[in-house]
Parts: structure tokens; C-alpha cells; sequence
């Protein structure tokens, strides 16, 4: 019994560890005033007939703190993926070259500012809400625990131990919340 129960404590640490690392992957799309060669994870270009992530394709940086750019490996690409960055509603203004693609990243307005930080609010609330979930199902399977013959204390400790990692995982997603907020914020 004492397996079973420590398995569901691992399943669903595991699964809050999930759900945390989603967070931070959509935080890091939400742009800040910083240029972040980030920005431009998921604009996908068309390659050679495949729709494939800029980042398989060219070589992202970001020389200083207003600017991206993109350099793809493939010159045939520029095109597509100037389409692509325009298209993807990032707000940016690609600029080709020729040999390269720059993107000024603008400074962000007050407005703007605050519908990032309601956009990043809203995925840390979808992470907490992910999290509660996955200690109900981790709750439920203890609770099965009673009809193999486990015994309450065993289960009501389960249920708490649940409880504290649960608590544990919606104090990180606060502090990324406030980290990401604060990054936005500041001018």
C-alpha cells in the first residue's frame, strides 16, 4: 500500500512539474521590453513544402536590446520566413536585407503593457487551475486506496502530503507570475 500511495505522490509531482515547465514555455513567448530571440518560438515558415519553426531553420540572436535577428541557413528561405514573422501577429515589422532579417522590437506602450500582464495572469490562473486538477485526480486515486484495504491514517496522509505539494507548485507559479510581471512592467 505504501508503494501505491507513494506512486500517486510521484504521478502527480511529476504532472505539477508539467504543467509548471508549460507555464514557463508560454511566459517566455509573452514579450517583455526586451528583444528575446524567444519571441519568436512557434512562427513556423514554409520549408521546401513543410511548415517548419523558424528556429530549425536559421540561426536567431539578438545583437542588442531592441533588435532581433534572423539569419536563415537556406537563403531561399528570407522570403517565407519574413512571411511567416509578419503573419504570426507578433506585432513586428521584419526588415530583409537580403542576407538577413532584422526586427526592431518597439518599445511597449502603457496600454500594451497591461494586456501582457492580464495575458500572462491568465496562463499562470490556467496553470493553478491544472494543478488543482491534478490533485483531485491524485486525491480520487487515494481515496481508491480505502476499497484495497489501505487504512485512513494512510489515506489522510496521502490527502495531505497531496495538499503541501499542491501548495508547493501554486506558491512557484505566484513567483514566476510576479517575476514575469515585474519583467513587463519595467521600462
Amino acid at each position: 500500500m505504501r508503494e501505491e500511495a507513494k506512486m500517486i505522490l510521484e504521478d502527480a509531482k511529476e504532472s505539477m512539474e508539467s504543467s509548471l515547465q508549460h507555464l514557463d514555455n508560454e511566459l517566455i513567448k509573452i514579450r517583455t521590453g526586451k528583444a528575446n530571440p524567444k519571441m519568436l518560438l512557434g512562427v513556423k515558415a514554409d520549408f521546401y513544402g513543410a511548415q517548419t519553426p523558424i528556429e530549425q531553420m536559421s540561426n536567431i540572436n539578438t545583437p542588442d536590446a531592441r533588435q532581433i535577428v534572423v539569419q536563415p541557413w537556406d537563403k531561399n528561405t528570407l522570403a517565407d520566413i519574413e512571411k511567416a514573422i509578419l503573419n504570426s501577429n507578433l506585432g513586428f515589422n521584419p526588415q530583409n536585407d537580403g542576407e538577413i532579417i532584422r526586427i526592431s522590437v518597439p518599445p511597449l506602450t502603457e496600454e500594451r503593457r497591461i494586456q501582457l500582464v492580464k495575458q500572462a495572469k491568465a496562463e499562470a490562473e490556467d496553470t493553478k487551475v491544472g494543478i488543482r486538477n491534478i490533485r483531485r485526480s491524485a486525491n480520487d486515486m487515494a481515496k481508491g486506496l480505502k476499497d484495497e484495504g489501505a487504512s485512513e491514517d494512510l489515506i489522510s496522509n496521502l490527502e495531505m502530503d497531496i495538499q503541501e505539494i499542491t501548495d508547493e507548485f501554486i506558491k512557484k507559479i505566484d513567483v514566476i507570475f510576479d517575476a514575469k510581471e515585474i519583467e513587463i512592467t519595467t521600462i
